[in-house]
């Protein structure tokens, strides 16, 4: 598949995307020390484990 460059706004759109995920996955670090339920803690970590390769994904999205 060719690779094509993003327009300006389509850029601008995934950064905004990536900052959002950036925050939630700050918050849900955050929470998981609080958090003393079991289920809770594992939602949690189940968040910042996709919201870490979301970023990843993201950032690769807009190094091309």
């Amino acid at each position: 598949m060719a690779k094509k460059k993003l327009a300006l706004h389509e850029t601008l759109e995934v950064h905004e995307v990536l900052t959002l995920k950036q925050s939630c996955l700050v918050k849900s670090y955050a929470l998981q020390s609080l958090a003393e339920d079991d289920t809770l803690r594992m939602i949690l970590d189940n968040d910042v484990t996709s919201s870490e390769k979301a970023i990843k994904e993201l950032q690769e999205v807009l190094s091309n």
